[in-house]
């Protein structure tokens, strides 16, 4: 199998090149001030995987899957009606809830809970935000805590699930900050940490170097927008 990467397109859009060979993007804006020009126009997509239903995690969304669909799209249940009818090339399989797994292209995809709200631009309700554990095909897992808050069933997530990574928002006001952040990195029993959701506007303040002071001993991977990972 090939090596798995993670690479940050800024705010909260990733990719993910998985061990078998398949790409995933996990909450796609790629309008977003942060992501490199070289990530705007994506060469490939085999899933897409969706946390909540704001415009800053779905912005990409019917446009990558009008690009390369029909694909699996996995997001809450509501959420993928949603996007199915603002025109979403997916799969016909109805979306998830919280705590059911969808397995897409060879990879394991869980909804977590997630403390956070969730609607479109023009109030419709999308269900409610969750995170994603995604398993890949070499046992590598991967927690995406979406946008929310520190919360202590995290350490749920971290005995079921037993992350190898956590990806964790630190910018503040819209999720946890730093020092929410680093307790939920004790709760899941992680070491390895990525950050997200800051930096992208002046209100996300949160920054890296706060999360290692609150966290030490945590290698904490503050990748720059379009920096990768090996998983």
């Amino acid at each position: 199998m090939a090596d798995a990467s993670l690479t940050w397109l800024g705010h909260a859009s990733f990719r993910l090149d998985t061990p078998g060979g398949k790409r995933v993007y996990i909450d796609p804006w790629f309008d977003n001030p942060k992501c490199p020009d070289s990530e705007k126009e994506p060469e490939r997509c085999d899933v897409i995987a969706v946390t909540h239903g704001h415009s800053d995690h779905v912005g990409s969304v019917v446009e990558l899957s009008k690009k390369f669909g029909p694909l699996p799209v996995v997001a809450i249940i509501e959420l993928k009606g949603w996007l199915q009818g603002q025109g979403a090339q997916t799969d016909e399989l109805p979306g998830p809830n919280k705590g059911g797994t969808v397995e897409a292209e060879g990879i394991k995809f869980t909804l977590t809970n997630a403390f956070h709200s969730s609607s479109s631009d023009d109030g419709a309700y999308l269900g409610e935000a969750a995170g994603i554990v995604v398993g890949l095909e070499n046992g590598t897992t991967i927690y995406f805590a979406g946008d929310t808050c520190v919360f202590g069933d995290m350490q749920l997530i971290g005995r079921i699930y037993s992350p190898d990574l956590a990806v964790l928002p630190i910018g503040g006001h819209f999720t946890m900050d730093p020092r929410e952040a680093a307790v939920a990195v004790e709760l899941l029993g992680v070491k390895r940490v990525v950050p997200c959701h800051y930096g992208t506007f002046p209100l996300l303040a949160g920054t890296p170097d706060e999360l290692r002071q609150q966290a030490p001993g945590v290698d904490v991977l503050a990748l720059e927008p379009g920096e990768t990972v090996a998983l």
